[in-house]
């Protein structure tokens, strides 16, 4: 409605209302999430979790309307029929631009459980936000590399701790787990680096989802596979601010968590190797379909 106004107020605006957005449902989250701590029981802790996360899809509404107000994105997405609020999800999605979270939220609002994304532990020191991700139960993770792990082998095996003890507060209410299994946003520097096999994609990392889905010990039931494209070019957060957002492309695939993808990533080095072989074939499917996604916006411009 008020996406004429130019990109600097429509930034300055937009900051403001995501501020104060943020500050109405951060302190009622803080104080119910200290009442949830102080209660032991099951019943009480999961009453205050369905709380708590009703506080934060309220929150992720008021963005929404924040970002229509302001401006003219449209979002194209597909596979979004086949999804349910009383379901557990594993959610994974390539990574390009900080956007994609707040893109990510939008889209799923109401069709999923509030999406709890795995984060890196430093981000717990974001400011305002790192306290809202604390409370609402988002895990946060410290990942060791091989390199590290061989001059300190005592810490072997303390990621996947960290990643069952995070994953224990998922099993008594339906949740989305969200993982951006590439580790990072893709950047043409961090593509040549790696060397990546994928023209649109970086290397995927198989570990990551693999304890997830051992710490949750079937809760999950379904595989959310998110491809998320923009056809103007990967935005940083000021475009997305500025409204320079014009379109989105995201293609959701669903699929069942067999027996297949059930088993010991840790120690049995048979599955593990299968499981690998599954996520770069995704990776492989992803890539094309991001081809697919950057023939369909061209058509889309075509017809205009």
């Amino acid at each position: 409605m008020l996406h004429f106004l130019p990109g600097p107020i429509i930034a300055f605006f937009s900051v403001i209302l995501y501020f104060a957005n943020t500050i109405l449902w951060l302190v009622p989250i803080l104080v119910f999430s200290l009442l949830k701590a102080l209660g032991p029981i099951a019943l009480w802790q999961k009453f205050f979790s369905y709380l708590l996360d009703q506080m934060a899809s309220n929150w992720v509404l008021l963005n929404t309307f924040i970002q229509k107000l302001f401006t003219k994105t449209k979002i194209n997405a597909s596979g979004l029929e086949k999804l349910k609020m009383k379901d557990w999800y594993l959610v994974i999605s390539n990574h390009q631009s900080w956007t994609d979270i707040l893109i990510l939220q939008r889209v799923f609002h109401g069709k999923i459980p509030f999406l709890k994304f795995f984060l890196k532990r430093e981000l717990i020191y974001v400011p305002l936000l790192g306290l809202a991700w604390w409370a609402l139960d988002f895990p946060f993770m410290k990942r060791y590399s091989q390199h590290f792990l061989k001059r300190n082998p005592h810490l072997k095996g303390k990621d996947i701790e960290t990643t069952k003890k995070a994953c224990e507060k998922f099993k008594y209410k339906p949740v989305s787990v969200m993982n951006f299994i590439e580790g990072t946003r893709f950047t043409p520097q961090k593509h040549k680096k790696q060397n990546s096999p994928f023209q649109k994609l970086l290397k995927p990392k198989a570990g990551g989802i693999g304890f997830v889905l051992e710490a949750m010990k079937g809760n999950l039931s379904k595989v959310v596979n998110v491809t998320i494209y923009y056809p103007d070019g990967k935005p940083n957060f000021l475009d997305f601010l500025s409204g320079k957002i014009k379109q989105v492309y995201i293609a959701i695939e669903t699929q069942e968590i067999g027996e297949s993808l059930k088993g010991d990533y840790v120690n049995d080095r048979a599955y593990k190797i299968q499981f690998q072989k599954w996520v770069n074939q995704l990776w492989l499917d992803k890539d094309k379909k991001m081809l697919e996604l950057e023939e369909q916006s061209n058509k889309d411009i075509s017809c205009r």
